[in-house]
């Protein structure tokens, strides 16, 4: 029956698969070619035949195509990938790039099938492929996230054999792989020979072994590897700190990072943007809100100057406690620091004021985000005659429903029941028919 259901499903779509080839793609628009790779990637990872079936579409195989069907099976069909990628290779008309290789290869050291990957690696060798550094990075960190600290230790010492030169992104991955088994004296040991070689640390290397001390609930040793990398002329990218109070965010140690950043302010220093994001990013998920509104005004008058993703953060948060006055502040902050607002900044503003009656108000500051910000999107549309459904406001949601589809966004479906039903059970009989109409004639196209 499975068998079945995919060749009736085949069938419909066979003529979109026809035009797979690089001059038809550009004709096709994003919407149906994504829809096709996902098409073949359920045939991979669900048919029981898959060799027969795709054999059946008579796909013309792109490098594109086999690479993106590939990258859909990479979090759950490691051996339905590989056996896929072996029929992709047997069609005459398909010469497999490096780029499949490697999406393929770091699949296979993701879901520990080590043998396989060895053997893909060795079939780039006929096709004159090697491995790029990125893709060696990733299969020792894996190693490392398994507790193979062999193997990676193995990879990195062989990089000759892969025609690929020892690097910083490697030292850091074998770094890394080592701070997963708590072999520090073994990290220490691998920077000073990095530093031997002539290769300077960068940021990530201070922030893997600041990340491993901190998460071991060491944070004497990791001051103290900060301040010996200091004396030896190695400073980190970003302040001693920053990678800090990184580390203790990593390590989940939120109290501690507080007070270190409070400590900072009270000093007069602030942390760098990025720490700063992340620290109240953590914190408004834990709750306190307001400690990180009160943080943000702080760090401004030291002559910190926030960045869209600092507000990204906070004005979801706040709109969401309810603290709808603190939103306007900082959507105000964010157009004077000559922002645009977008979607994502005023849809938490409408909604909170949704959720305190203040339906009037919403309505007349969404009609000034049309002009002044970004044009709003499906989402916001969605949530406003969703929002509206529920305050009993039928007619505006039709209004928005409209609206919408004028824009060229086309309402799902519970959008369109909502309304109607409402229409009809407070007696807008008339008005619920021109939406079911609209409906039609939308699904129509």
């Amino acid at each position: 029956m499975l068998v079945s259901l995919f060749r009736n499903r085949t069938q419909c779509l066979i003529p979109s698969f026809k035009t797979m080839t690089t001059a038809a793609a550009a004709k096709t628009s994003k919407d149906d070619y994504f829809a096709a790779v996902n098409h073949i990637a359920n045939i991979v990872r669900h048919d029981i035949y898959p060799e027969r079936t795709l054999n059946r579409l008579n796909l013309t195989l792109t490098s594109e195509l086999v690479y993106r069907v590939l990258r859909v099976c990479h979090t759950t069909s490691p051996s339905e990938s590989l056996r896929f990628f072996t029929w992709a290779r047997s069609q005459p008309q398909y010469s497999p790039t490096s780029l499949e290789f490697e999406q393929l290869i770091l699949t296979l050291a993701h879901h520990k099938r080590y043998q396989s990957m060895w053997k893909t690696i060795e079939l780039m060798k006929p096709y004159n492929l090697s491995v790029s550094p990125q893709t060696l990075s990733l299969i020792i960190e894996e190693f490392g996230k398994h507790g193979l600290v062999d193997n990676a230790v193995e990879v990195f010492n062989k990089c000759t054999a892969f025609n690929c030169q020892q690097c910083v992104l490697l030292y850091n991955s074998l770094l890394f792989a080592l701070c997963e088994v708590k072999l520090f004296h073994g990290a220490y040991a691998l920077i000073r020979r990095m530093i031997r070689k002539g290769f300077v640390p960068d940021k990530r290397t201070y922030a893997i072994l600041v990340n491993a001390w901190c998460s071991s609930g060491k944070m004497r040793e990791a001051q103290e590897f900060l301040q010996e990398m200091s004396d030896k002329g190695f400073n980190p990218p970003v302040r001693g700190r920053d990678l800090l109070v990184q580390g203790l965010l990593n390590a989940g140690y939120l109290e501690s990072a507080k007070q270190m950043v409070n400590k900072m302010i009270k000093q007069g220093s602030v942390p760098d943007l990025e720490t700063f994001n992340s620290l109240i990013e953590t914190i408004c998920k834990s709750g306190e809100v307001e400690f990180c509104v009160e943080m943000y005004y702080s760090v401004c008058k030291l002559g910190l100057c926030a960045d869209v993703s600092t507000y990204k953060i906070l004005i979801p948060a706040v709109s969401k406690a309810g603290m709808i006055d603190e939103a306007f502040r900082l959507l105000h902050n964010l157009v004077e620091d000559g922002h645009k607002p977008f979607p994502s900044l005023y849809a938490p503003i409408i909604k909170g004021m949704f959720r305190r009656g203040q339906f009037d108000d919403a309505f007349c500051f969404f009609s000034e985000m049309k002009i002044k910000g970004h044009p709003p999107n499906r989402p916001v549309y969605t949530m406003l005659i969703t929002m509206c459904g529920r305050g009993g406001r039928f007619v505006e949601a039709a209004n928005y429903l409209v609206e919408m589809t004028e824009m060229g966004l086309t309402p799902i479906s519970r959008c369109f029941d909502l309304v109607t039903d409402g229409l009809k059970n407070c007696g807008k009989h008339d008005l619920a028919e021109k939406i079911e109409q609209l409906e039609v004639s939308l699904r129509s196209v």
